[in-house]
């Protein structure tokens, strides 16, 4: 089979097309003959040694795929040859073919299309989890979504919507902006006009965010803690500015606030029946029309290398996906 090799830590430019030898299923695994694979900002992280996962070389970016059973292992129920399902695999989706735990492998319904189903794992459930399971959104409630026109921030506006929260999109443009109005963001604004801070109190009447949903970290995570309402919660999801902020520990305690680490590939290790149970709900809502996931774009496995690139230059608005 065909698969996307990184061989050294030199981002994109260090992937290779190569063939090498089928995945056999052993006993409680499955292999999934590969329709489509979604990519992440981490992956190009991950091509460069710079996650906080290091996969031995050689591997295959892509960390979520969907797809036809080929083949079931020993002891596999539940599931049958040619069923379509998705499954988060961490790194090793661009590829023909993958073999994943059976306990990792959720149907997908049948008016998904495998390029939507394989791009909602670590988007969606990364949303559905800091949102739901350690932010604990409630109706009403303010959530601003720092980033919000990348993959991660599209679904996190689609989530707060389903969750009945009020979204405030922050994004870089007005097309950026504009795409977070189309998946249901109630107020807009753009972070480089003007003080962050100031925008996010003055959105919510003064009162201050219930929940940060921040993406980006860099420049903007203090200002949008400062914005935070009496009670608040900031949810840590990730550094696309690059760096790392440092945060003065004052400001949590004056506004009797949380600063809640999302660390959603680790709890889908710890509590996979939580992660099936959040998928399978968004699986369902996508089905029901009610979660538009947005593709930017879609490549063939051979262009691996510059996908991730229109990752890597932040031109990515919703998720890159693969068709293999």
């Amino acid at each position: 089979m065909k698969a996307i090799l990184c061989k050294t830590l030199d981002g994109p430019d260090s992937l290779v097309l190569e063939d090498i030898a089928d995945p056999v299923a052993g006993p409680g695994e499955v292999v999934i003959k590969v329709k489509a694979a979604a990519l992440n900002f981490f992956d190009t992280l991950v091509t460069r040694g710079k996650y906080q996962k290091k996969p031995p070389l050689p591997f295959s970016p892509s960390g979520e795929v969907a797809g036809i059973v080929e083949t079931l292992g020993a002891d596999v129920t539940g599931l049958d040859e040619g069923q379509r399902v998705t499954a988060y695999v961490a790194w090793g989706g661009a590829r023909e073919k993958v073999v994943v735990p059976a306990e990792a492998v959720i149907p997908i319904p049948e008016n998904v299309s495998d390029e939507i189903a394989s791009g909602v794992s670590v988007t969606y459930g990364t949303a559905i989890h800091g949102l739901k399971d350690r932010g604990r959104v409630c109706a009403n409630e303010w959530v601003a979504v720092i980033g919000a026109s990348g993959g991660a921030g599209l679904a996190a506006i689609e989530i707060a919507k389903q969750l009945g929260a009020r979204v405030i999109a922050v994004a870089s443009s007005a097309d950026k902006l504009e795409i977070c109005h189309q998946h249901g963001a109630d107020v807009l604004i753009n972070y480089s006009e003007g003080d962050l801070k100031d925008a996010l109190k003055a959105a919510t009447g003064g009162n201050g965010v219930d929940v940060v949903y921040d993406c980006v970290g860099g420049d903007f995570t203090e200002p949008a803690v400062r914005a935070l309402a009496w009670g608040g919660r900031f949810l840590v999801i990730g550094f696309a500015a690059g760096s790392i902020p440092k945060l003065p520990l004052n400001l949590l305690l004056l506004k009797g606030a949380d600063a809640i680490g999302v660390f959603w590939g680790e709890s889908v290790r710890r509590d996979p029946l939580g992660h099936r149970d959040n998928m399978t709900a968004v699986l369902q809502w996508v089905s029901e029309g009610k979660l538009v996931p947005h593709i930017h774009a879609t490549y063939p496995l051979a262009d691996t290398a510059e996908a991730i690139r229109v990752l890597d230059r932040r031109e990515a608005v919703g998720k890159v996906v693969l068709v293999v």
